[in-house]
């Protein structure tokens, strides 16, 4: 696949994701529709004035040179069409058509999630941010912040330090790490994670680029945890597009006269988990048995019968006496494969003896990952 046409496009400012795939849908490849004049353009659905910013990125941009540069600051670029572009952040709504990443992105950051707060962090919340990050990634859980001061700095060092992975999500090019201070911290989790942004590189670290940022930390991330937030906190932005996504929320209970609890408590009225402990939240998030599903993941690819139970298996929830009917085979082979294909992370039981499959970008990367092993 050419990036070239994708990052041509995400230079210009205005193009996300919807403009972009009209542009796909209009003119079928990204390269007829980066050398369409003007004119054409306008027909696909740009405006006469966004039109002409293609135009002027198109004339003084030398896409071949702007991606050797890139490459050469080791900076991965991921689209929607590529394997290892996260399915979890592709499930949301209007998900980023490129991202860039410095480090590296592995399947094991399917198994995600998010705690962000404030930057003003107390000695209480200081405590469980260390504490939570540390027992999710050494239970093999990938922790996502926007390593930012306070709370989110905190979760990302006590994740490395706790043996995981992390990932941070940046309101600046991949190459403009802020805060500066965090530079070092970003070089240690570029070995242990990577650093994303869906802004190109060398863009600065703008006050309006980081509220649509957090849409990125929820999207990547199963649940989203709120540490502490005050009442006007960008972790509240957050834990709503986690919302909006169908994601987890959990906020930890605090003080309630204590600025830094005055977010999380009104997240818990508001009917957000109360986030008690740790063990709490893989239970709720059947994440108890992480590593057995990345070793028993190595099996694939799936035979015959798991292919048959995938086939039927979408996101909306099917009984297993459902599954056999449609697949004609016999109870006990159902169920027994089922149990496997759970452990195996193809699948999850929500309730009932019904299940759902998980995304199916992820199960296809995974059986191909396998095959090449």
């Amino acid at each position: 696949m050419d990036k070239r046409y994708w990052v041509g496009f995400n230079l210009v400012k205005g193009i996300g994701a919807v403009r972009l795939q009209a542009l796909k849908d209009h003119f079928g490849d990204l390269e007829i529709a980066w050398q369409a004049p003007q004119d054409a353009l306008q027909a696909a659905g740009l405006s006469p004035k966004l039109a002409e910013r293609v135009a002027q990125v198109r004339a003084s941009v030398d896409l071949d040179k702007y991606l050797a540069q890139v490459a050469a600051q080791g900076i991965h670029i991921l689209t929607w069409e590529d394997a290892l572009y996260p399915p979890r952040l592709k499930e949301i709504e209007q998900p980023p058509p490129v991202l860039y990443a410095r480090g590296e992105l592995t399947t094991e950051d399917f198994w995600a999630v998010a705690i962000v707060g404030t930057r003003r962090v107390t000695a209480y919340g200081r405590q469980v941010t260390e504490e939570l990050a540390s027992f999710l990634a050494s239970n093999g859980v990938t922790v996502v912040s926007g390593l930012a001061r306070g709370v989110d700095a905190i979760a990302h060092q006590s994740a490395l330090k706790g043996g995981g992975r992390t990932l941070a999500v940046l309101g600046s090019g991949v190459d403009r790490v802020y805060p500066p201070e965090h530079l070092q911290l970003a070089e240690k989790m570029m070995s242990s994670g990577a650093l994303l942004s869906d802004y190109a590189p060398g863009t600065p670290p703008d006050a309006s680029n980081f509220p649509p940022r957090n849409r990125i930390i929820s999207g990547l991330s199963m649940a989203t945890v709120v540490v502490e937030a005050g009442e006007t906190s960008g972790a509240l932005i957050t834990a709503q597009f986690a919302v909006d996504q169908g994601r987890e929320v959990f906020a930890v209970p605090g003080n309630i006269l204590a600025p830094q609890s005055k977010g999380t408590n009104r997240l818990i009225a508001q009917g957000a988990r109360p986030m008690l402990s740790g063990r709490d939240l893989l239970d709720i998030l059947n994440l108890t048995r992480v590593t057995q599903q990345r070793q028993v993941r190595k099996v694939l690819p799936a035979d015959e019968i798991e292919a048959s139970l995938l086939n039927v298996l979408t996101h909306e929830p099917l009984h297993v006496d459902e599954i056999r009917n449609q697949t004609g085979l016999p109870i006990e082979r159902v169920s027994a494969t089922l149990t496997m294909m759970e452990l195996k992370g193809l699948v999850r039981q929500v309730g009932g003896m019904n299940f759902v499959a998980v995304r199916e970008e992820q199960a296809a990367y995974l059986a191909g990952e396998a095959e090449k092993e």
